[in-house]
């Protein structure tokens, strides 16, 4: 290797260390961000973190009350990009999140002679960087799949022109799992577009201690803004480019079959409790969340426990329970944490 060879390996490798530190101090300097506002949810923040960074789209999952929409719109203030919120309502159609053509004049009294009237696009609220949809499981199927098909096409058609979205673009989504009057809930197929389903569970007595401590005296802070849409976008390219070695791959990948009933890699129990496993995508999405979780913690591979780490958000919402599960009350958390164990239990 010559000597202008050698310094630029050295240069590039320098470059990237540096990069990785970049992303990794992204999470502390989120974190510090919305600690005026938001309290606790660690794990919470790191997930949707995880999943921008991988470009992907989440759902929330949590009772009412719980700063769900709060934690959205401060994380898009933190991340210097453009918010905007839809609340599905069972009458919302998908012209209402999409945009629609309004009639427009272009000169003079479009009435008179001369005068002429075009079309205009009028953008919906899906034209924002962050967009919040709140408690999607209320909205009909109609309007549901407009914004899955935005989710994944990343642009929206109205009169046969196609309009792309703003990028980068991410959809967080919350569904209220307790309500089931006046609601639609989603296909396991539409389900299977979101990277991950992340939980948001009550606080803790401390941390529910200073909410209310926090919102009921004083006026509410202010979230700073730690990092913009250009350097987001070069994070992104770190997780994308980390490395991740064979036997990894292998682990996810088992992982995701072993959840299958007709799977070799099944066990008798997972062909108890499951009727359908998850696909193809989540091998992937699992992948990338494990990628994420390792440039977040300044680790230049990609290391088992990332996977691990990664499993329960990616896997909870891709599974179809058996109805011996349902009765039984066992329910995908404890489906994945079972599975996980007798991974760790083969490995030791």
């Amino acid at each position: 290797m010559s000597h202008d060879t050698a310094a630029a390996v050295t240069l590039a490798a320098a470059e990237a260390r540096t990069a990785l530190a970049d992303v990794a101090s992204l999470r502390e300097r989120l974190t510090a961000a919305l600690a005026p506002v938001i309290v606790g949810q660690g794990q919470v923040i790191e997930d949707m973190l995880a999943v921008m960074l991988c470009g992907g789209h989440c759902l929330l999952e949590g009772v009412p009350g719980l700063a769900k929409t709060l934690l959205v719109r401060s994380l898009a203030a933190a991340l210097d990009l453009r918010f905007g919120r839809i609340q599905f309502t069972p009458d919302l159609m998908p012209a209402d999140i999409t945009g629609t053509e309004v009639l427009d004049s272009v000169t003079g009294d479009p009435d008179a002679a001369g005068g002429r009237r075009h079309l205009r696009f009028l953008p919906g609220p899906l034209f924002h960087n962050i967009v919040l949809a709140d408690e999607i499981n209320r909205a009909p199927p109609k309007t549901q799949s407009a914004l899955l098909e935005a989710m994944q096409e990343t642009h929206v058609t109205v009169g046969g022109v196609r309009h792309p979205l703003p990028q980068p673009f991410f959809v967080l989504a919350t569904r209220n799992p307790i309500e089931q009057e006046g609601t639609y809930p989603l296909p396991e197929g539409q389900l299977d577009r979101f990277m991950m389903m992340i939980r948001v569970a009550y606080p803790s007595r401390d941390d529910e201690l200073e909410i209310v401590r926090r919102t009921t005296a004083g006026s509410p802070a202010v979230v700073e803004r730690v990092i913009d849409a250009a350097s987001l976008e070069r994070a992104a390219a770190v997780v994308r480019a980390l490395p991740v070695a064979e036997h990894v791959l292998a682990v996810a990948i088992d992982l995701v079959r072993a959840t299958r009933p007709e799977s070799p890699e099944a066990v008798p129990w997972i062909r108890e409790w499951v009727r359908y496993g998850c696909g193809p995508r989540a091998s992937q999405f699992l992948v990338l969340s494990a990628k994420a979780h390792a440039a977040l913690a300044g680790r230049p591979c990609v290391e088992v426990h990332d996977v691990m780490r990664a499993a329960p958000a990616v896997l909870r919402h891709r599974m179809v329970r058996s109805f011996a599960a349902e009765t039984d009350g066992i329910d995908p958390d404890q489906i994945i944490a079972r599975l996980l164990a007798d991974h760790a239990a083969r490995k030791g």
